[in-house]
């Protein structure tokens, strides 16, 4: 865990799709009308688990350390519907239900942060992954066909905002138990 975290960095943990559904979120997110916003680059589309925000090295290496004690199972994702958050203007394509083993790894995520001397979300979880930013509202949910995703795994991300939009790195990638 040397220096991967050398400066003050905007962390968080995420679910980072293997490439069968990112081909699908990113065809999916392809196919919302224009005027639905400013389409997420396919590199980037992934499922914020728990958001950490700024925090420096020793925090960085600390969330790392407790990251890999967690003890979460594998899981499947299905994700079925595209959805809006006024507030931030986004479209998300999400799941009707939120897998027991999601919600044990986003509790034991929050649990890392708390040991860590951070503040966890306190708002419910909603699996969600953003495809379109900036975007208009929609007048109710749509269903898609719904994207299966088998998650093996989640990471621990930086994110840093350029001009030409975010860019995002994994520093750490922890496997989840099979089955």
């Amino acid at each position: 865990m040397p220096d991967e975290c050398e400066r003050q960095r905007r962390l968080f943990f995420a679910l980072w799709p293997d490439e069968r559904a990112r081909i699908a979120l990113a065809r999916l997110a392809r196919a919302l009308p224009r005027r639905r916003g400013r389409l997420v680059p396919a590199s980037n589309l992934h499922m914020t688990a728990v958001f950490v925000g700024a925090t420096d090295s020793r925090t960085c290496d600390s969330l790392q350390a407790r990251a890999g004690d967690i003890d979460a199972r594998e899981f499947f994702l299905t994700l079925t519907h595209i959805g809006y958050f006024s507030r931030s203007r986004i479209l998300w394509l999400g799941a009707d239900e939120c897998p027991a083993a999601l919600t044990d790894l986003v509790r034991q995520l929050n649990t890392c942060l708390t040991v860590c001397a951070l503040t966890p979300e306190l708002r419910p979880f909603r699996p969600h992954v953003t495809l379109r930013r900036d975007a208009a509202p929609l007048s109710t949910d749509l269903r898609v066909p719904p994207v299966k995703w088998s998650v093996h795994s989640f990471c621990l991300m930086a994110s840093e905002t350029r001009p030409e939009g975010a860019r995002y790195e994994i520093l750490r990638q922890f496997a989840l138990q099979r089955y």
